[in-house]
C-alpha cells in the first residue's frame, strides 16, 4: 500500500492540485458546508477558538488558520525553556549526527540538502539537535516561536509537494529536502535556530508574520534568500509569538547548534504535543 501511495503522488500534478485546493479554500463557495463537515469529521474543539461562531469565518482558510484564545496554549515563560512551536505529533527528534537528521526508520537526510545547499548555514547545525513535528488536518495550524529571537534571514526553497504523513515519511527518502519550504533563521540565547516550515500536498500556502505569503512564490521558482540582519529596526519575536501559519497541514522542523540545547527525555516519536509544551532547555555553558 505504501509503495502504491508513493507512486500515485509522483503521478499527480502536485502544484496544480495544491493551488486549486488553495483557491477553493479562499473562496466563499461551499464554505459553510466545508467548515461544518470538517468540524464534524475531525471533532474540532471550537471552545478553544477566539471566534467560536462558524458562520463568521469568511472562507475555509480563515477557519482553518483560526486564532485561539489567549489562555488556550499556556507555556513556560522561563527564558531557558524551549517550547513546541505547533500542535501536532513528533515524527522524529534527537541529535544531528554530523550533518544527518533522522527522517523515519532508516531514512536520513542532510542539513545541507534541507537548507537549500547553503553549506555555511548548514555547518552551524551539524552535530546539533532537531525536532520534527507533523501537523495533521485536525491540528491548530499557526506556528509560534519556540524561544525568543531576532530574525536573521529567510530562504524560500521551491520543491515538490509530497504528502508528509507517516506513510510517505517512512517510504520516501529525502522527503523534507524535496518539498517546498521556508527556512527562517533566528539568533537566540541558544545561538542560531532554524524554524523550517515544510509544504505538502494540498497545502495552499505558507505565510510568515513579517512577510505574508512566502510559499509558493508566485513569480519565482528559484531559491530566494532575504537578509533581515541589517535592518535599522530589527525584527524580533518573543517566545510564543506567532511566526507563521499553514493553509492546510504540513510539518515544521526546528534546528539548534551543537551543545546548545538538551531535549526533554520524556518526548518520544509519535508523541502528540501542543504548542507551548516543553521541548527542552538551553544548556548553560
Amino acid at each position: 500500500m505504501s509503495n502504491l501511495f508513493r507512486l500515485i503522488q509522483f503521478l499527480l500534478p502536485q502544484h496544480f492540485l495544491s493551488r486549486f485546493v488553495g483557491f477553493l479554500a479562499e473562496s466563499r463557495f461551499l464554505k459553510s458546508v466545508l467548515i461544518r463537515a470538517f468540524v464534524r469529521t475531525y471533532k474540532v474543539d471550537m471552545s478553544e477558538a477566539l471566534n467560536e461562531d462558524l458562520s463568521e469565518y469568511k472562507n475555509f482558510n480563515t477557519f482553518f488558520t483560526r486564532e485561539l484564545k489567549t489562555n488556550a496554549r499556556p507555556f513556560d515563560s522561563n527564558s531557558n525553556t524551549i517550547v513546541s512551536p505547533a500542535d501536532g505529533k513528533i515524527s522524529a527528534l534527537g541529535e544531528i549526527i554530523g550533518a544527518q537528521l533522522l527522517q523515519a526508520k532508516e531514512h536520513y537526510f542532510s542539513t545541507h540538502d534541507l537548507l537549500g545547499g547553503n553549506h555555511e548555514l548548514a555547518k552551524q547545525f551539524n552535530n546539533g539537535t532537531f525536532t520534527t513535528i507533523y501537523l495533521s488536518p485536525k491540528d491548530y495550524h499557526r506556528v509560534h516561536m519556540p524561544i525568543s529571537g531576532k530574525l536573521v534571514s529567510t530562504i524560500y526553497i521551491p520543491g515538490k509537494l509530497f504528502s508528509v504523513n507517516r506513510i510517505t515519511t517512512e517510504a520516501l527518502p529525502n522527503l523534507f529536502a524535496r518539498n517546498e519550504r521556508a527556512v527562517c533563521l533566528f539568533e537566540t540565547n541558544a545561538g542560531p535556530m532554524c524554524l523550517i516550515l515544510v509544504g505538502a500536498m494540498i497545502v495552499g500556502s505558507i505565510e510568515t508574520s513579517w512577510a505574508g505569503q512566502i510559499c509558493p512564490s508566485v513569480s519565482n521558482r528559484q531559491i530566494l534568500a532575504v537578509d533581515y540582519n541589517s535592518l535599522e529596526a530589527p525584527i524580533t519575536l518573543s517566545k510564543g509569538e506567532e511566526a507563521g501559519r499553514f493553509k492546510l497541514g504540513s510539518t515544521t522542523i526546528i534546528l539548534f547548534g551543537q551543545g546548545a540545547v538538551s531535549l526533554d527525555t520524556k518526548l518520544k516519536v509519535n508523541h502528540p504535543i501542543k504548542m507551548g509544551e516543553t521541548l527542552g532547555h538551553i544548556i548553560n555553558n
